[in-house]
C-alpha cells in the first residue's frame, strides 16, 4: 500500500482539484477562449534559463501567433565541450558578468540529439510545460536519455475544449517538420555558387535564425519519440497516429516509438480496477467524470469517445501501424486496466508494445511534484531511458530488457 504521506496528500490533492473544478464549471459557456491558456495561476512555474543548470539549458517558444501554444526545449550539456558547472560563473578579465546563454557556434560540427515530444499531465484542465514538476522531470529525461526533449504547453480545457489540445499537439510537429527542413536549407546557403556549407547561415551570432538555433544544431529529428503523462498520453496517443496516417509528409521528422505513462483512459463500460479502485489517490472515479465533462464537447458527451477510450471499434489507423509503445501503470491508479487492455492489443498487432507496472504506486506516481525523488520515480525514468535508448541508438538495438 502507498504510504502514509501519500495518503494525506492525495486527500489534499483531490480537495484541491475538486475546488477548481468547481470553479471552472461555473461559467464554462463565458470561459470560452480559442486563444487559450496553457497554465493556470495556482500552477508554480519554473524560469527557463539558458545557462546549463543541472545538466540542461531550457528555453521557451510561443510557436502560434493565433494561440497560446507553446514550448519549453530542454538542451543536455552533453552537446557543448565545455564543463557545464563552469559556464554559469563566467566572468570577464575585470570581474564583470558575462552572459552565458547557450549560443551554437556557426562552422563547427555539433552533436546530433533523438528529439522527444513530452506532454504534460493534468487532467487536461491542469499542468503546464514550464510548471516546477514538469521542468524537473523533462530535465531527468533528458539527462538519462541523451536528449532534447520539446515539451509542449497546449491550452486547456474548458476554455479551449476539444479538440484543441490534440490539435496543439499535431501542430507541434508539423512545426518541427517545418523547422528541420528550413534548417536543411539552411544549410546550403551563403556561398553563392550553390555548394553545400555546413550549418551556414542557419543561425547568427545572437542564436536569431529562420531555423530555431538549438533544434537546428543538434536535433535529429529522424529520432523522435513520443512522451504522454497521464492526459499527455492520450494527446501522444493521437500525435502518433496523426504521423502514421501522414507518413512521408512529415519527413525528415520520424517517430520511432511512443512512451505513455498511466495514460488518462476511460470508457462506457467499466473495467475491473475501475470498479475496485474508483475511490483511489489523486486521481478517482468523480474527479475524472467531472474532468471529462469540461473536455468534450457539450453537445457530444460520450466516454466512449476518440479522445477517451483508445479501443472503440473502427478506430484509424489499424494498430500494425503504430509505433513501438511503451505503457507504464500504477497498481493503484483506478484507470490502469484499460491501459494494459491497449498495450495487450497492440501486442496482438505483433507491436513492440511491453507494460511496465509498479506495485504500491499512485496515478503520477514518477511526475507529481511530492514523489519526483523517490527512488520508485527514479526507477521508473530508467526504465523509460533504457526501452527508449532501444529506438533512438544509431548503433541498433544494443538496450534492451
Amino acid at each position: 500500500m502507498p504510504s502514509l504521506a501519500v495518503k494525506l496528500y492525495s486527500i489534499f490533492f483531490k480537495f484541491q482539484q475538486r475546488y477548481m473544478l468547481h470553479n471552472l464549471t461555473q461559467n464554462p459557456v463565458h470561459a470560452v477562449d480559442p486563444f487559450g491558456i496553457t497554465s493556470r495561476r495556482e500552477e508554480s512555474t519554473a524560469a527557463s534559463n539558458p545557462s546549463f543548470y543541472e545538466g540542461v539549458a531550457t528555453k521557451d517558444i510561443h510557436i502560434d501567433p493565433f494561440s497560446s501554444l507553446c514550448i519549453r526545449i530542454f538542451l543536455p550539456a552533453t552537446v557543448v565541450n565545455f564543463d557545464p558547472t563552469t559556464i554559469i560563473e563566467d566572468k570577464s578579465k575585470d570581474g564583470a558578468f558575462i552572459y552565458s546563454g547557450y549560443s551554437p557556434q556557426a562552422g563547427t560540427k555539433h552533436k546530433k540529439l533523438p528529439v522527444v515530444l513530452q506532454f504534460h499531465g493534468g487532467a487536461f484542465v491542469g499542468g503546464s510545460n514550464d510548471s516546477v514538476r514538469n521542468d524537473a522531470f523533462c530535465r531527468r529525461i533528458a539527462n538519462l536519455c541523451d536528449v532534447i526533449v520539446v515539451a509542449v504547453g497546449y491550452r486547456l480545457a474548458p476554455e479551449s475544449r476539444y479538440p484543441a489540445a490534440f490539435d496543439d499537439g499535431l501542430k507541434v510537429l508539423n512545426w518541427l517538420a517545418k523547422e528541420a527542413n528550413l534548417a536543411e536549407c539552411g544549410k546550403w546557403m551563403g556561398n553563392g555558387n550553390g555548394r553545400r556549407r555546413a550549418d551556414a547561415h542557419v543561425f547568427d551570432g545572437f542564436g536569431a535564425s529562420m531555423a530555431e538555433p538549438w533544434l537546428a544544431a543538434h536535433g535529429d529529428l529522424s529520432r523522435c519519440v513520443l512522451l504522454g503523462v497521464s492526459s499527455g498520453a492520450n494527446i501522444a496517443d493521437y500525435v502518433a497516429r496523426k504521423a502514421v496516417e501522414a507518413g512521408k509528409l512529415l519527413d525528415p521528422v520520424k517517430v520511432v516509438a511512443q512512451v505513455l505513462m498511466y495514460p488518462f483512459f476511460i470508457g462506457s463500460n467499466p473495467t475491473a480496477s475501475e470498479i475496485k479502485l474508483a475511490n483511489s489517490y489523486f486521481y478517482d472515479k468523480s474527479v475524472c467524470m467531472q474532468t471529462w465533462k469540461l473536455v468534450l464537447p457539450e453537445e457530444k458527451f460520450d466516454l466512449d469517445h476518440p479522445a477517451a477510450n483508445p479501443l472503440i471499434p473502427g478506430r484509424e489507423p489499424p494498430l500494425k501501424f503504430m509505433p513501438p509503445t511503451l505503457t507504464v501503470v500504477a497498481e493503484q491508479d483506478w484507470m490502469r486496466d484499460r491501459a494494459i487492455a491497449y498495450s495487450e492489443e497492440l501486442r496482438r498487432a505483433n507491436i513492440d508494445a511491453p507494460l511496465l507496472e509498479y506495485k504500491d504506486a499512485v496515478h503520477e506516481f514518477a511526475t507529481l511534484d511530492v514523489l519526483l525523488q523517490t527512488p520508485q520515480a527514479q526507477a521508473c525514468a530508467e526504465d523509460i531511458a533504457i526501452w527508449v535508448k532501444k529506438y533512438i541508438s544509431l548503433r541498433g538495438h544494443e538496450f534492451s530488457y
